[in-house]
């Protein structure tokens, strides 16, 4: 009855790692643009402008704390809000997890399906779970770099003091890139919401993101 069973999980095996892998091949070559080729890809463009952004603010700090801190906040806000609805949707799994009552299976049954025994039921929660678990940790952590540009930028900019625009651009850096990086694992819980209802969904799910990100990601006046 097992070996029934493992062989309706083949297809979870290879397609589900298989779309994951593609991603997160995508995303390292992201990070090679970004880092070789800024300018052709919109986070390195807002990157930059970061850098030109923080030292103009610090100069002229009294004339502009109030774009400094409304720019600050909408970013917080957004970092926030993502942060909130991950540990929601953490404490939501982790209860079906838990829960004796919960539904164990899908109301599907065919192999194209993929496995729909109550272990692999539970693996695609615990993956779910851990996916939404690391995007909280990801907004948590940008949330405590931007806390920190939100009371830094607003530091006379002294030569002789330790807060330095470049200082404080590094940490606005940080905490812009751990907001993206929350985001992208957010996004990755689409495709493995859809592998509930079979492998083949979530891979096609995985496939369609790439070109997606990619048009938001690059910039096609300059690659």
């Amino acid at each position: 009855m097992e070996i029934m069973e493992w062989r309706k999980c083949y297809l979870d095996v290879i397609l589900v790692p298989l779309g994951v892998l593609i991603n997160i091949a995508y995303h390292a070559w992201l990070c090679h643009k970004v880092r070789t080729q800024p300018l052709t890809t919109a986070i390195g463009t807002y990157t930059e402008a970061q850098r030109l952004w923080v030292p103009a603010i610090m100069k002229d700090i009294e004339k502009r704390n109030i774009v400094a801190v409304q720019t600050l906040r909408n970013t917080i806000m957004g970092s926030t809000l993502m942060a909130t609805t991950s540990i929601i949707l953490c404490a939501g799994l982790a209860e079906a997890i838990s829960s004796t009552y919960g539904v164990t299976k899908t109301p599907f049954d065919d192999t194209v399906y993929g496995g729909q025994a109550e272990f692999m039921v539970a693996v695609k929660r615990a993956t779910l779970l851990v996916t939404f678990l690391f995007s909280f940790f990801s907004h948590s952590m940008s949330l405590t770099f931007l806390n920190q540009v939100n009371i830094l930028i607003s530091t006379l900019d002294d030569p002789k003091s330790m807060v330095t625009p470049e200082y404080v651009s590094h940490l606005l850096e940080k905490g812009c890139c751990l907001s993206t990086a929350g985001n992208r694992i957010f996004y990755l819980a689409i495709p493995l919401l859809l592998w509930f209802f079979g492998p083949l969904l979530a891979f096609l799910c995985f496939l369609t993101m790439v070109p997606l990100l990619y048009n938001h990601d690059f910039l096609y006046h300059c690659v």
